[in-house]
């Protein structure tokens, strides 16, 4: 990893900084595939907290510098083809993600937080796409399908179309986030507090039903392999014996 984007494991979490404050944590192309390398290959972790360095901004979208180089359409569509790449990576991490998200979460850092399984939010984070004002580009399909399945269509169209960004308090009612804490401090105490939770729940569940959702909503609905992967496991008998024998599960992952 670079100092642009730092990877620590703890206690079997992955704690992951995207960290240029001065620059509002705007992401570059080589953090971008960083991201995209820790996303497929966790390590030993249950799992991942992606967050924003300082209380500034979760991150700023895209680095505008890294468009300067763009000289058609075929420029346009590498770059959306590299971010719906490394959002997907981040949507199939083996295991569950939290997006810990204070101050500016906007552009690629909104995607991101988006592509997350889980987004809580400081009193302080404001969330949006205001391309319409800003830069004049779109979403790809991708993402819009990302965005409406959290918060359906309409609001997507009145969010871009008005380049508004949504407090922490519209945010939550909107359901793009799940929690708001009252300041940074809270937010990465209740990440580290949920992440714990998680990391002691059964990991085929969840990573099924990531994934069986994520076929939903881009109309694959099969799901023969996800029922039996979770049925033939190790882990669904360990439940089984666990629950009538009245002891905490201890989950493998298998």
């Amino acid at each position: 990893m670079t100092e642009d984007l730092l990877y620590q494991r703890r206690d079997g979490i992955g704690h992951i900084t995207l960290n240029r404050p001065q620059a509002r944590n705007a992401m570059t192309f080589p953090m971008y595939e960083q991201l995209a390398e820790i996303a497929a290959d966790p390590g030993e972790v249950r799992v991942l907290i992606i967050t924003g360095a300082g209380d500034k901004a979760f991150a700023a979208g895209t680095d505008i510098n890294q468009f300067r180089a763009f000289t058609g359409a075929d420029d346009a569509m590498h770059y959306e083809a590299r971010i719906d790449r490394v959002l997907t990576t981040i949507e199939r991490c083996p295991v569950p993600t939290i997006a810990a998200i204070a101050g500016a979460c906007t552009g690629g850092g909104a995607a991101i937080a988006v592509s997350c399984d889980l987004r809580i939010a400081s009193a302080t984070a404001r969330f949006g796409f205001p391309i319409a004002r800003t830069l004049g580009n779109c979403l790809s399909i991708g993402n819009l399908a990302r965005l409406s399945a959290l918060i359906g269509p309409a609001r997507v169209i009145e969010m871009i179309f008005t380049a508004r960004l949504y407090s922490a308090d519209d945010a939550l009612a909107a359901g793009l986030v799940t929690e708001v804490l009252a300041d940074h401090a809270a937010l990465l105490a209740r990440a580290a507090d949920l992440a714990t939770l998680l990391a002691g729940h059964a990991p085929l569940t969840m990573r099924a039903t990531r994934e069986a959702l994520r076929r939903l909503r881009d109309n694959l609905p099969a799901d023969d392999d996800l029922i039996r992967l979770c049925y033939t496991s190790r882990d669904f008998k360990e439940g089984m014996d666990a629950f009538l024998t009245k002891r905490p599960a201890s989950w493998a992952g298998v």
